[in-house]
């Protein structure tokens, strides 16, 4: 079973990814936070699999907090989620050290990306 965490400062879209991605029979959601600095602190004391950070957050952006994941969890891979995706952005995350970047709006995107990077060896950016 893959766990994967949620951060996103809506609740709404939170319980929306909620809802979407445990559909999959083999991944389940094992914490949510609603702003970055909460979002570091959880995923350091649930290690998941897979964090999905929003990039707009209070605190630390999805780009900030993604950055301090990858550094000091490096065993957790990290998907960048916004609404406007653009490739500016996509190219900031791959340079922070993310392991991929997609927008809300693409549910079966979002879905193929959680997979590749639930395979380990895979980067997922939306290009």
């Amino acid at each position: 079973m893959s766990r994967i965490f949620i951060a996103d400062d809506s609740a709404c879209i939170r319980r929306g990814l909620r809802c979407l991605l445990e559909t999959h029979p083999d991944w389940e959601i094992c914490g949510e936070a609603n702003n970055g600095r909460e979002a570091v602190s959880k995923v350091r004391k649930l290690a998941p699999d897979l964090a999905i950070l929003d990039f707009s957050m209070p605190f630390l952006n999805g780009l900030e907090a993604g950055k301090q994941i990858a550094s000091t969890c490096p065993g957790v891979r990290t998907l960048l989620c916004t609404i406007h995706v653009s490739k500016e952005l996509v190219n900031k995350a791959r340079d922070a050290g993310l392991n991929g970047a997609t927008g809300k709006s693409e549910p079966k995107r979002l879905m193929r990306m959680v997979e590749a990077l639930l395979r380990k060896g895979s980067a997922a950016f939306q290009s």
